[in-house]
């Protein structure tokens, strides 16, 4: 049986808290905590950017006590150091221009070659691992998964800001990202030898070094024996980022469950589910997606009361019902993108919308 184990990483912004503005962190706050948590927490190419990641955990309950930990731990170090966290798809106003790159071979490497695509990728995601035994299996998961992708996205969007400008998307981050090549949702591929090929293909013709150059918003990760989801924008709270964390493993385990029954869902192609993510990066939920087996837009609102009626009778199991209840909270009260824009319209102000970005990422630790 598979367990469906978890890892989830978040992307932070570091936050002057007198201009509020990103500021470089220099690495003193990856330095301070791995004293104490050892290589969880990572510098990312923009020196205004702290990375962390939990270790393998066994379910939501586990995965929300190390994501708050994290959390907790980065802000008191951000805070000896005179600076705050932030927890959003982009920065309100902070322009890219002025953040400094790491200093790293790696990344030297990808602004070299990506260069202006490259610096201007300032932008904060969630990333969740969800353990996957078999190869074999997570490319069937990986395919079939694909379909529901912009649904949690659509819930996710935290970045209606950007460069000081209002978008008009409720998420931007995806815009940003876009410029890099192998983006995006992911071909579906008839077996895991063909996915490998093609891993194969770029590395032969120097399109790529290593397979964690494909940066598309799900993939079967290189290294770890998981499924990556990477299509999130960094939730502000922790309860929203462990609501989608619980429905990106519930519906592992639904898809798992089906094949177990000799049944799955339908696939659809890229350029089908790709509207579907458009729509979710431009009205996140208050908008329509399609359903392609009713051929016929839908509210969003309700096509994600469906999407949890789907994986429902997998949840007890997983022991992740009261993280995904939360979804009903996102539903009511709406995404980090509409409180962060109810704030900028209630108050005009950028500076007090990063305030209260910074004041959510430490609701509930």
């Amino acid at each position: 049986m598979n367990k469906f184990t978890l890892g989830v990483e978040e992307e932070f912004m570091v936050i002057d808290p007198v201009s509020r503005e990103l500021i470089s962190h220099d690495q003193k706050i990856v330095e301070g905590a791995q004293k104490i948590h050892e290589d969880q927490v990572k510098a990312e190419m923009h020196q205004a950017v702290v990375e962390v990641g939990t270790s393998i955990c066994h379910n939501t309950e586990e995965a929300r006590k190390e994501v708050s930990k994290l959390r907790l731990t980065v802000a008191q170090l951000a805070g000896d150091l005179g600076m705050r966290i932030g927890a959003a798809g982009t920065h309100p106003f902070s322009h890219w221009q002025d953040q400094l790159i790491t200093e790293h071979p790696r990344y030297n490497e990808i602004v070299n070659e990506l260069q202006q695509a490259a610096r201007s990728n300032l932008i904060f995601g969630l990333h969740v691992h969800v353990g996957i035994q078999s190869r074999e299996l997570a490319i069937h998961i990986a395919n079939q998964v694909r379909y529901f992708l912009p649904h949690v996205y659509a819930l996710s969007t935290n970045s209606p800001f950007w460069v000081g400008r209002n978008t008009g998307y409720k998420s931007y981050r995806t815009k940003v990202f876009d410029k890099f090549p192998r983006t995006g949702i992911p071909d579906y591929f008839n077996s895991i030898e063909e996915y490998d090929n093609y891993i194969k293909m770029l590395v032969k013709t120097n399109c790529i070094d290593n397979a964690k150059k494909i940066w598309w918003d799900i993939r079967v990760h290189p290294f770890f024996e998981t499924i990556e989801f990477r299509i999130c924008d960094c939730p502000m709270l922790v309860d929203e980022t462990m609501a989608f964390t619980a429905l990106f493993q519930a519906l592992c385990a639904k898809l798992y469950k089906l094949r177990q029954q000799n049944m799955k869902f339908i696939t659809y192609t890229r350029a089908l589910i790709n509207e579907n993510k458009w729509r979710a990066a431009r009205y996140g939920i208050d908008g329509k997606l399609i359903d392609f087996g009713k051929e016929t837009e839908v509210n969003t609102r309700a096509l994600i009361l469906e999407l949890l009626d789907f994986v429902d009778d997998v949840v007890d199991e997983l022991g992740c019902r009261e993280d995904l209840q939360y979804i009903h909270k996102i539903l009511e009260t709406g995404t980090g993108a509409d409180r962060q824009l109810a704030i900028y319209q209630q108050r005009n102000s950028f500076e007090d919308v990063v305030d209260y970005i910074t004041a959510q990422t430490l609701v509930g630790i």
